[in-house]
């Protein structure tokens, strides 16, 4: 069975077992909140995220909130999120590009997304997506490891991941993509120890990790 044939049916499944999964699994009322939040989740989990915005964006929720942020203040309030220097000086510098160059308006085009301080492919796929603009299937740790068991890919870098991966699926399926294997990657798929034996992708033998028909 062909790797296009097998998408398609591996997709079917997970769209069966997991019904409603959301575009993006980060908390968020504005847009500039939403780019700050995936800038966040970089080495770090969704869960902690939401847990140190929901008080964080009390705070801040414009693009003026980001870019005027004091930058010890803010690492301190990010600090859980891990590389919180890191993270507090690239959310700041992004909003403050943001405000200067495009008029307070995230930019919605990946060639002007990816320019931006703490953004890269990943994030500037969910940020498109979550507009419904879909241009490619952001990349994270459980796409990547997913993409790899099920044999979609050999690679390990995120743009070849990616690229395979748009190859493999149909485009009307892109945007469903990464939540589908995020949630089969946190149920089941798990990074250590995954649960093959109750995995209902090897049932069909449609993962490699068992044998392919």
């Amino acid at each position: 069975m062909d790797n296009k044939k097998r998408a398609k049916l591996i997709f079917s499944k997970l769209v069966q077992n997991y019904s409603s999964v959301p575009m993006l699994f980060l908390d968020y009322k504005t847009d500039a909140q939403m780019l700050c939040a995936i800038i966040l989740s970089a080495q770090s989990t969704d869960a902690q995220v939401n847990k140190v915005t929901k008080k964080l964006f009390k705070k801040y929720k414009s693009v003026n909130d980001f870019s005027n942020a004091n930058l010890k203040t803010f690492e301190q309030e990010i600090r859980s999120t891990g590389f919180y220097k890191q993270k507090a000086k690239r959310v700041i510098e992004c909003f403050k590009i943001i405000k200067n160059v495009y008029g307070g308006k995230i930019p919605l085009k990946m060639d002007e997304l990816i320019k931006l301080p703490g953004v890269g492919r990943k994030t500037a796929n969910l940020v498109l997506a979550n507009k419904g603009i879909i241009k490619g299937i952001a990349v994270d740790t459980h796409v990547a490891r997913l993409a790899q068991r099920m044999g979609f890919t050999k690679f390990s870098e995120q743009f070849k991941i990616e690229k395979d991966l748009l190859n493999i699926f149909d485009k009307n399926k892109w945007s469903r993509v990464n939540g589908l294997f995020i949630s089969h990657g946190r149920k089941i798929c798990v990074a250590r120890n995954p649960k093959c034996d109750i995995c209902f992708l090897n049932k069909k033998n449609l993962c490699p990790r068992k044998g392919l028909n």
